[in-house]
């Protein structure tokens, strides 16, 4: 006898880019940097946006995480239509939803370690307490606990980004996206940062979008998406990781 039991209902894509296109104005030149682009990305997954300089791969981060609007088109995480917010609205949505990982760290230099990862959580409701909590928790994962007294400058580059993801995960975020996070490292470093993302997607379950030209970067992703011309031109699942 066969099962009445409803079969579970497929969970919708964390992301979703709809028909977006891009278009900046320069002088009386129209410029279109995403050209009716799609993309879907499941909660948990690594994508990797590559492609040559100009494709279009930052502007579709920044779309994304909510720095920048569509020209046209819609973009989704989660049940929020981030495309149509007010600004208001979307420094909110960020501050809860978003973790920035940028490739020159932005690392505000007056401040220690323990200073820079907090900053973000000064902008919740958070007690001192908790935000201690959280920041000793952010500086152990990405093996920091030893240097939180520290500032920028008495750190290396490697550990400068490594304070940089801290802050980003800090708060908890739904979404991590990095914009070449190993651009500024040398070879040891980068794999260094790398492997600590590996590990935020699979023990800590973060969905992460990251822009890289570095084919050992994105080799690390679960998907590789590559634009050209603002057009999505390839979308490659490596083989192993699932979904």
């Amino acid at each position: 006898m066969e099962s009445t039991e409803p079969s579970p209902q497929p969970r919708p894509p964390l992301i979703q880019v709809q028909s977006v296109v891009k278009k900046y104005t320069r002088d009386t030149q129209v410029l279109t940097v995403l050209d009716g682009l799609s993309l879907t990305v499941d909660a948990g997954d690594f994508v990797a946006l590559m492609g040559p300089s100009g494709s279009g791969k930052t502007t579709l981060l920044n779309l994304i995480a909510g720095i920048d609007r569509p020209t046209s088109g819609r973009v989704l995480v989660g049940a929020d239509e981030v495309s149509a917010m007010s600004e208001s609205a979307l420094a909110k949505w960020r501050s809860r939803h978003v973790g920035f990982i940028f490739q020159l760290y932005n690392l505000v230099p007056v401040l220690t370690a323990y200073e820079n990862v907090e900053l973000p959580l000064l902008l919740t409701p958070l007690s001192r307490a908790q935000r201690r909590k959280q920041v000793e928790l952010a500086l152990s994962i990405v093996g920091l606990s030893d240097r939180m007294d520290h500032t920028p400058r008495q750190l290396s580059g490697g550990q400068e980004q490594r304070v940089a993801i801290a802050r980003a995960i800090g708060t908890d975020p739904t979404l991590l996206v990095a914009d070449e996070p190993t651009g500024d490292l040398d070879a040891r470093s980068g794999e260094e940062i790398l492997v600590l993302l590996e590990r935020l997607n699979d023990e800590f379950h973060k969905t992460i979008v990251m822009v890289t030209h570095d084919p050992k970067a994105a080799a690390k992703a679960h998907r590789l998406v590559h634009l050209d011309k603002g057009v999505l031109e390839e979308d490659v699942r490596a083989a192993g990781s699932g979904g």
